[in-house]
Order: structure tokens, then C-alpha cells, then sequence
């Protein structure tokens, strides 16, 4: 048996294509917690880069331009995916038109196509092959983004190294269809419990059901017309959801306790405060329990480096409607937008897979915005 020490390191070729890339980061399972050969990778491939000023915090790398430019900006990925299930390694497929599967074209099918490690491959890429950007840049590469957000490496960094943040405009690759998906929504867990007496369920009368109480709080969210709130010109879609419900003891005892969880999505033009006075008052009456709430993230496209990047893309920007990791950016103050290839519908996804065009026109986004050019990448 041979000793895993021993055994070749998987290397990343940053000179080729950011499709061969991609393949080669999909193929490297890095479920979260285990993307130290993701990470030792990376370093290793960037060792040669003279242009950055490299750091790692944990399984975390960071890359540094200091061109003394008037502005720096900050580029962003993941590295961690959801668990595999029979989806790596990657393969190349087409689909037709017509196809029952999705829009016809040439995808790479595997976990992490999507959700993000595209994314991170046009990154990689750039951060080595752009030598004289226009704005410095900052790029970053974490850990442990698809898991508790205690452990969110991002979030460790910006504990331990806050000055790395800085900066005048950043970027989240999150899967858009290489759109531009501004900000994001602020998400909020609650529980709202119900009381009542245990009995013999053959007398239940002498007993207070807990789970029937919880009838106004369900017909309270089947009631509840989610708000569509415009914020600095986009549309954000705002929702309210029982997500779980729990409540009994055994076949023959009234329940006690009951309480259902519920996952309110809330437009960035709302405080965390904010929403969970909504909540509240929604469940007004009721026991009302906040699990956990992180705040949105506004649109983030007013700076001028943002305008800038706006022309260099095209398109008309979206909302985002799930939280992400912009947030964080945000409540530094540096205003972020989300831009990545890959359908956000498949992250996560058994059959996740990334259109090969959308890769390609994520990294001749970038490449333009970032060398000031028309130029398209090889």
C-alpha cells in the first residue's frame, strides 16, 4: 500500500485554457474540510508569479498586486463543494437541441462545475496572466463556504488579516450565467413555538395540544404575500417559508410543545433588526425564537470602478436573490456584486454541469474590465 505522502501532489496548469482548468479543479475532490490539495495547489502554481505577494490562512490563499494603483478591487472564489455523489471526476458532454436536459450546447459535467470552481479557474487564471492590471487586485480563494459560517474561511480571514479587505469594489464568482447579479437578499431563521398540557390521547380533553395551536402559524405563511422591494434599482423578491416542524411525544400522549422553523428572505433594503421585527410582528402573540439571521447586501454598482465594470461586461445587472458571501464584503463598506459562470439552478445539483461558452465569456469579462481592452482571451 503506498503511503499517501509519498504519492504526486495534483498540479494545476495555469498556462492552458480555463475550461482545461476548471476540469482540473473539479477533479480534485474538496468537499468542505478537506480542500488542503486544492489549496496546496494553487500555492504551488502560483509560486512562479513574481507580480503577488502570496499568503495562506489555513486552507485560504490569498493573492497581492502592489502596483500602486489609484483603486484595488477584490476577486473571490471558493474552493469547497457540497458532498459527491458519483460526480467526479468531471466529463465533457453536448447537448443537443431539443435536449429534455437544458440549453443545447458544450457543458463539463461534474460537482463543483457550477458552484464554484469555474469561477475560480478563470481567477486562477487571471490572477497569473495579468501582470499589469489597470487597478490592483486582490485575489481570494477559501475554505469551508458550504458549511457553518463559523468556519467560513473568508470569515477567518477578515478576523485575522482585516486589511486584506481592503478595498474600493469587490467580486463574489457565484454562479450568475456570467451575469451580473448585484448584492444580495439577508436570510433569517426563527422559531415559533406553541405550549400546551400533556394528556392521554383516549382523554383528551383534560389536555392542551400544542401542534393544534400551531394552526395560526401556518395558515399565517400559507396567507403571507411575499413583498418585491426595489432597491437602487433592482428587484429583489422577498420570501417567508416553513422549512421544519416539530412537535410530539408518542402515539397516545396530547404534545406539550410544538414549533415550526421558519426561513424568511429579506430584500438588503431591510436591517437584520429590521427583519426580525417583521417576523415578529408577523407572529405576533406567538413564541418567536431567532435561530440566526445574516444581513443582505445592497446592490453594490453606484462606486465608479462598478460603473466601469458594468460597461466592460454588458447586460443589464440582476438581484440576487440567495445570500451570499458579498455580504461580508458590504458590511466592510466595500460595495460587491456576484459574476461567475455556471446556472445557479444546478449548483449542487447530481447532474451539475457548466456551459463551456459561459467560462470563456466570464474570463473575457474580466479580462477586459481589468486590462482596460477589448481584447478578447485566447
Amino acid at each position: 500500500m503506498t503511503d499517501s505522502a509519498t504519492q504526486p501532489r495534483p498540479i494545476l496548469d495555469l498556462g492552458g485554457s480555463s475550461i482545461t482548468l476548471t476540469q482540473q479543479l473539479c477533479d480534485m475532490e474538496s468537499v468542505s474540510g478537506g480542500e488542503v490539495g486544492v489549496a496546496d495547489a494553487i500555492v504551488a502554481a502560483l509560486a512562479g508569479a513574481t507580480h503577488l505577494q502570496v499568503h495562506r490562512d489555513g486552507d485560504t490563499v490569498v493573492a497581492r498586486t502592489n502596483l500602486g494603483r489609484s483603486q484595488r478591487v477584490v476577486i473571490a472564489g471558493h474552493i469547497d463543494t457540497v458532498p459527491i455523489n458519483g460526480n467526479v471526476p468531471s466529463r465533457y458532454e453536448t447537448l443537443e437541441p431539443g435536449s429534455a436536459l437544458g440549453v443545447a450546447g458544450d457543458y463539463l459535467w461534474g460537482r463543483g462545475t457550477v458552484d464554484m470552481k469555474a469561477g475560480v479557474a478563470v481567477q486562477l487564471k487571471l490572477a497569473a496572466e495579468l501582470t499589469e492590471p489597470i487597478v490592483d487586485i486582490t485575489w481570494m480563494w477559501y475554505d469551508n463556504e458550504e458549511v457553518s459560517s463559523e468556519l467560513n474561511g473568508l470569515g477567518r480571514l477578515a478576523r485575522n488579516s482585516p486589511e486584506l479587505f481592503e478595498g474600493d469594489f469587490a467580486i463574489l464568482g457565484e454562479p450568475t450565467n456570467s451575469l451580473i447579479e448585484g448584492g444580495c437578499n439577508g436570510t433569517l431563521r426563527a422559531l415559533v413555538s406553541t405550549t400546551g398540557r400533556r394528556a392521554h390521547s383516549a382523554r383528551s380533553w383534560v389536555g392542551e395540544n400544542a401542534i393544534h395551536k400551531l394552526a395560526p402559524v401556518l395558515g399565517a405563511l400559507s396567507a403571507y404575500e411575499p413583498h418585491q422591494v426595489e432597491v437602487e434599482g433592482l428587484v429583489y423578491r422577498e420570501g417567508l417559508n416553513a422549512v421544519g416542524i416539530t412537535g410530539g411525544v408518542a402515539g397516545n400522549v396530547i404534545p406539550d410543545a410544538a414549533a415550526v422553523e421558519v426561513n424568511y428572505r429579506f430584500a438588503p433594503s431591510r436591517s437584520g433588526a429590521e427583519a426580525e421585527a417583521h417576523i415578529r410582528g408577523v407572529f405576533d402573540g406567538f413564541d418567536v425564537t431567532i435561530v440566526d439571521v445574516a444581513e443582505g447586501a445592497r446592490p453594490g454598482l453606484d462606486a465608479p470602478v462598478a460603473r466601469q465594470f458594468l460597461e466592460a461586461v454588458g447586460g443589464d445587472p440582476l438581484p440576487k436573490y440567495g445570500w451570499t458571501d458579498v455580504s461580508r464584503f458590504s458590511a466592510l463598506g466595500v460595495p460587491a456584486v456576484n459574476y461567475g459562470p455556471g446556472d445557479p439552478l444546478k449548483a449542487h445539483a447530481d447532474d451539475e454541469r457548466v456551459l463551456l461558452s459561459q467560462i470563456t465569456d466570464c474570463e473575457d469579462g474580466l479580462r477586459r474590465w481589468l486590462t482596460g481592452s477589448e481584447a478578447l482571451s485566447s
